[in-house]
Parts: C-alpha cells; sequence; structure tokens
C-alpha cells in the first residue's frame, strides 16, 4: 500500500531561538548526547528553545538493531567515565528542574551499563539537588539486579517504552520483548516507584492489539503513558503504514484515561519525554493527595 504524504498535522518547522542555541552549544561543549538529535525527534526545535534536552549516556552507538529507531547500531567504544560529570554540568547550565535521560542498549556490557546509569543519576542529583529525575532505560535483559542497580541510585520516574502491539514485538524490535518489558516495569513498580511507558501506532498494528497492550500495562501498574506516531527515519526503517489523525489520538487518551492510566500524553508529535515533568507532576501531585 502506497502511504500518502505526511499530513500537515506532522510538519514543524526548526526553531533557532537564542534558547535553542544555547542549548545546543551546552550539550555540544559538553561532548554529550542527545536521544533529540540521534533518533530525529520531531520536537527537538520546541524543547530545545524551551531549554530541554534528553540526555543519552553510554555513547550513541547501540547493540540493538530495531527497524524503527535511527540510532546508530554497531560496537560501541569504551564507556566515557567523565560523562556523568559531564552530563550533571549540563543539567546545571541549562537551570533544569526535571531531567529526562536515557541511554542506547549496552549488551556488550557485562551489566549493561547499569553502574554508568548509577554514576549519573548520583552525579545529576548532587549537583543539582532539586531537580527530579526520570530515567528512560534499555531492558537490561530483564536482569533485576542490574535494573536494581539503577533504581538504587534514586530516580523519580523509571521509563521503558513497550513501543508496539504483542503482535509486532518480534519484527519491530528484534531482541527485545513484550514479556520483559512488563518485567522491567512490574519490578519497579513493586520497589515503590512512578513506571511510565511509550506507544508508535501507524506501524500495522489494529485497534484491537491498541487495546489489548493497554490494558497489559494497567495490568503492570503504569502510572504514565505516552502514544505517538511512528516515523520513518530514513528508506532502510520500517515504512510507515499509516497517519493516524489528531481525533484517534485524542480516542486513544480517552481510553487510556478511562483505563485510569494517571497521566497520558496521546498526539502524532509525542515521543517518550514529551511533556515529562507535567505528565511526573500530575502523578506526584495524586500520590501527595492520598498520602495526606
Amino acid at each position: 500500500m502506497q502511504i500518502s504524504r505526511k499530513p500537515d498535522w506532522l510538519r514543524q518547522s526548526l526553531a533557532t531561538s537564542n534558547d535553542y542555541h544555547q542549548t545546543r552549544d551546552i550539550v555540544e561543549g559538553g561532548m554529550l548526547h542527545t536521544v533529540c538529535e540521534s533518533a530525529r525527534c520531531p520536537n527537538r526545535g520546541e524543547c530545545w528553545s524551551s531549554g530541554t534536552a534528553t540526555l543519552m549516556i553510554l555513547g550513541n552507538i547501540c547493540t540493538r538493531r530495531c527497524t524503527f529507531c535511527n540510532i546508530e547500531s554497531g560496537r560501541p567504544g569504551p564507556v566515557d567515565i567523565g560523562e556523568p560529570a559531564r552530563a550533571a554540568d549540563a543539567v546545571k547550565r541549562m537551570g533544569l528542574k526535571y531531567v529526562v535521560i536515557t541511554s542506547v542498549s549496552r549488551d556488550d556490557l557485562k551489566d549493561g551499563g547499569a553502574e554508568v546509569w548509577a554514576s549519573t543519576i548520583r552525579a545529576v542529583r548532587n549537583k543539582n539537588p532539586e531537580a527530579k529525575v526520570e530515567v528512560l532505560v534499555p531492558d537490561f535483559r530483564g536482569n533485576t539486579e542490574h535494573l536494581d542497580m539503577v533504581l538504587d541510585a534514586g530516580p523519580d520516574v523509571l521509563n521503558h517504552n513497550i513501543e508496539t502491539v504483542a503482535r509486532l514485538q518480534k519484527p519491530i524490535r528484534k531482541t527485545a520483548s513484550r514479556e520483559v518489558t512488563l518485567s522491567v516495569l512490574k519490578h519497579a513498580k513493586s520497589r515503590g516507584f512512578v513506571t511510565k511507558s511509550g506507544l508508535m501506532l501507524g506501524i500495522g498494528e489494529t485497534s484491537g492489539e491498541i487495546e489489548a497492550i493497554l490494558h497489559d500495562l494497567r495490568e503492570a501498574d503504569v502510572d504514565i503513558l505516552t502514544i505517538g506516531q511512528y516515523l520513518q527515519p530514513t528508506a532502510k526503517h520500517e515504512k510507515v503504514d499509516r497517519w493516524v489523525s489528531p481525533d484517534e489520538f485524542e480516542y486513544w487518551k480517552e481510553v487510556a484515561l478511562r483505563l485510569e492510566f494517571k497521566a497520558v500524553e496521546s498526539g502524532p508529535l509525542v515521543r517518550s519525554s514529551y511533556r515529562a515533568a507535567q505528565s511526573a507532576q500530575t502523578v506526584f501531585a495524586l500520590r501527595n493527595s492520598q498520602s495526606a
């Protein structure tokens, strides 16, 4: 099937404000990577112009070859022991009160990069004690000991994306799985953490499959959900099956809220860290009211 041209609701111009350039200079000056650039996020202009960026640690080469992702795959370089301190400094210079950190998958490392993750969280906290920290982690191959190293460092939100429906997990995610993703989310929840996950639409899923995966995530007691349009990064990647309308995204948001997700961001340009601070604040406020 020939997909039509990208609709107007997916077209965004790249902002070039002073804040945008300042954020870029801080990231580049700190020799850091961002998922904004590596994954070609459509919201980079909006976020960088507001002084925020999603830092990506452990390099910019991933050991996995997911067919939807634009991050380069291959053999990563050695671990950069100075990266946690530079990340903490960048957060300070950007004046962030809410920080989102992610990483490539590092299956080449015995702990999957968990030690670097923990060091980065602690470094950010030490230099930015008022900041909240959200971590978008890989699955660590389901190893709870390695996941616990990250959780023990004390992030405020644990995010791990389910990405797509059950039927498409293998062709889209290759070495990841629905079962392992759900186990990561359940383990973090069992330890009392706010949890979050994300889903792409427009990659070949059916309505029934979307509803089923939403039920899976709620069964895992996930607090925050993001739903966005899949965009094909290059001709080599998985093709877009359809353009999902803003009205359909609104429909799935309503379904998710009825299923009692505590915060939902759903729209064509929504990505994992889109309005992350606002979603987390909704959950923190609800928790505070319940404990009062």
